[in-house]
């Protein structure tokens, strides 16, 4: 009894870390089928806590705290227990759908480099959105297939293809944080001291192929699942639809952001094309 008490803590710990963090995650997770929502709250608890260790802890040593971090996943989902409550609800989501090591383990090799790396060529890239955001895709694909192997194999190109334009939409939108303070580029090629708009409308060429991709295969998703994607979705589709009607200077140096009243208008618009099974 003592341990599902612990577990329960746990995972209002991961339910925390979303709401906290990320408005538009946790509205996407509200509208997924209820017994999605935790596994996926836990997945983005361990995604985020490890993206904050590089990304944030600058006043401490980055290097011990992921390499810690890194040590203590591995024995929570050996142990099947951690006495971190992110980690705790992650390792019994691992283990609930059967989430395999190569996918968390590609994902904390992307992130440990951004313990160093500043700038990436074309393969570095590929590998680097490969972990920080295409194995995301296919560990939430587990948890949403729930068990359907068949499923599961069908659809990874697509789960893919979705991640990677997240995260090349959240590398255009955090483009000023990411080259003025952290002084790292995403973008291969492109000298962001020289950033135009035809540099920027060739990586948005590159964004649009991904979201068409990705739209897909949420079209395919099984309906517990497929209202939250899409919600997502569209709030990331909104975004890239307002990052390219910003001039190039102004994403340089500002924030792109969705206010909260367009994401509830998404929020109702995707509900009546869920209602009406016009997805």
């Amino acid at each position: 009894m003592s341990k599902e008490i612990f577990d329960r803590v746990s995972i209002k710990c991961s339910r925390a870390t979303t709401h906290t963090y990320s408005t538009s995650f946790s509205l996407g997770i509200r509208c997924l089928e209820k017994e999605l929502r935790d596994p996926i709250h836990s997945l983005y608890g361990f995604v985020r806590f490890a993206d904050e260790i590089v990304d944030s802890f600058h006043d401490f040593d980055k290097k011990v705290l992921f390499e810690r971090f890194r040590e203590e996943t591995y024995r929570a989902i050996e142990e099947k227990i951690s006495l971190n409550p992110i980690l705790n609800s992650f390792q019994a989501t691992v283990h609930q759908y059967s989430i395999e090591p190569e996918l968390y383990n590609q994902f904390l090799k992307s992130m440990e480099f951004d313990l160093t790396k500043v700038d990436y060529n074309e393969h570095e890239i590929k590998e680097y959105i490969l972990g920080s955001a295409e194995v995301v895709g296919l560990m939430s694909l587990r948890i949403f297939c729930k068990g359907d192997q068949a499923m599961y194999e069908h659809l990874k190109p697509f789960a893919k293809r979705l991640g990677s334009a997240f995260q090349k939409i959240n590398f255009l939108r955090d483009i000023n944080a990411d080259y003025k303070v952290l002084g790292r580029t995403y973008f291969p090629g492109v000298d962001l001291s020289q950033f135009d708009e035809s540099m920027k409308k060739k990586i948005e060429a590159d964004i649009a192929e991904d979201f068409h991709q990705g739209y897909l295969g949420i079209k395919q998703l099984p309906r517990s699942a497929r209202f939250g994607v899409y919600v997502a979705y569209l709030y990331f589709l909104a975004l890239f639809e307002k990052i390219k009607s910003t001039p190039c200077h102004r994403v340089l140096n500002y924030r792109i952001r969705i206010h909260n009243r367009r994401k509830l208008t998404i929020l109702a618009y995707s509900f009546i094309k869920h209602r009406f099974n016009l997805i």
